[in-house]
């Protein structure tokens, strides 16, 4: 029985002696051997010359391919299996005091090779499923892959499962129309590029890779960004994303939770507006959408802190004169309530009050005050400088503007009024 995983060993005499382990893990492949006679770590007790011979923890390395031994029964202090799920595992032994520590192994290979390994410390026979003592062979090391490059049909893996240590994989110019459900099962990934194919749809599992950092679907035929992606664990991890060349008119106000975004491209899409709370994406620096159908910023759009920004192309109107005016005195008491929730951050979810009525808060407008308003505002326009929002910008348009129209909202005549030179 062997496992594919990284590896760190620590010694827990180390902080006695005022030194501290490297902290890395290295690939090695762990597997429990059947001992020989000229090989046990210990001898056989007296009184049983039967006895079978007990197996071994074997850990190689591409460095040490002959490998470490270490002897299991009743050997093992502790079992530390609470990130099992996540391909993480420590294996405590008493003689010598050290802490085996594994991680980005397949979960389900892991819990296999952890549950032998308890039947090895308690002294069960298990010689149908124990190794050879011999040196692993370099060619095993191989099976531990963090990056596959696919550019073509024919070098697609049809007939075999992409390896699960993978971190980085791109599948490009393959005429994918879904994504793989294969590659949902690779919990190490930390870069997906699938640009240059035809999917149309993306599965709302791609959420649950959990360390994915970079998404790339370049060119692809997308019509939407789910909510449920926008709500997933992508919330914490997603650094950059590339959604450039697809079909997408809107995207989601709930896209603007993925708030560790650093780099997003948007190019070549039919995006008609950004999600008004777009303001709430503090880490963004690099945003790209030229060759849409924007006609207006949202108010929140000055809120942003960029090092690059790209909105050539866009279809920009001139600001209107006159505002929209939908005030409403006195106030529904929808609206009257949808504002106290907002403003005194109340939570709420569809388990405490309906779905839609979560929509709708979610969908509020921030007036210029600070304060929130639902359906009864006043909305006005006015121009902005993009300098004011990024260090570089690309040209508007081809006259050599730098200039784009925001929309503004406004809770009440009061706060229109003071704020009137905004708008001037």
């Amino acid at each position: 029985m062997k496992l594919h995983c990284e590896v760190e060993v620590i010694s827990r005499h180390l902080p006695a002696l005022g030194l501290r382990n490297r902290g890395k893990g290295v690939r090695a492949i762990l597997s429990l051997c059947q001992q020989t006679p000229g090989s046990q770590l210990r001898p056989r007790a007296r009184g049983e010359p039967g006895s079978p011979r007990p197996a071994c923890l074997l850990i190689s390395t591409m460095k040490d391919k002959r490998g470490t031994r270490y002897e299991l029964k009743e050997n093992i202090e502790q079992f530390f299996t609470k990130f099992a799920d996540e391909g993480k595992a420590t294996i405590r032994l008493k003689e010598p005091p050290v802490d085996i520590c594994l991680s980005k192994a397949n979960s389900g290979s892991l819990k296999s090779f952890l549950s032998a390994v308890r039947l090895v410390h308690k002294g069960c026979d298990i010689n149908a499923s124990l190794s050879t003592l011999t040196p692993v062979k370099t060619s095993e090391f191989e099976k531990f892959k963090t990056k596959m490059v696919i550019t073509s049909k024919k070098d697609y893996p049809l007939s075999k499962n992409f390896p699960y240590s993978l971190e980085h994989l791109q599948v490009s110019y393959c005429g994918l129309v879904r994504v793989d459900m294969r590659m949902l099962c690779l919990k190490n990934l930390r870069k997906l590029d699938l640009s240059h194919n035809h999917i149309k749809k993306l599965p709302a599992t791609i959420g649950d890779l959990m360390h994915l950092q970079e998404l790339n679907l370049n060119d692809n035929h997308l019509e939407s960004f789910s909510v449920a992606l926008c709500q997933s664990t992508l919330q914490k991890s997603l650094r950059s994303l590339d959604l450039s060349k697809n079909k997408i008119k809107v995207l989601p106000v709930q896209f603007c939770q993925l708030r560790e975004l650093t780099d997003l491209k948007l190019d070549d899409n039919e995006l008609i507006q950004f999600p008004f709370k777009i303001g709430q994406l503090a880490n963004l620096r690099f945003l790209s959408a030229a060759r849409n159908k924007l006609s207006f910023l949202p108010c929140e759009f000055k809120n942003l802190s960029l090092e690059y920004l790209d909105l050539f192309g866009n279809t920009f109107e001139q600001p209107k004169v006159f505002p929209v005016i939908k005030l409403q005195v006195p106030l529904s008491l929808l609206e009257s309530s949808a504002r106290a929730i907002l403003y005194n951050r109340i939570p709420y979810g569809s388990h405490i009050i309906p779905y839609h009525l979560c929509q709708d808060l979610d969908a509020a407008k921030t007036c210029v005050c600070g304060r929130y308003c639902l359906n009864c505002y006043i909305q006005g326009t006015t121009t902005m400088n993009l300098h004011s929002v990024a260090h570089t910008v690309v040209l508007v348009d081809n006259m050599g503007g730098t200039e784009a129209p925001i929309t503004s909202y406004f809770c009440s005549l009061t706060c229109y009024v003071n704020s009137s030179d905004v708008l001037k």
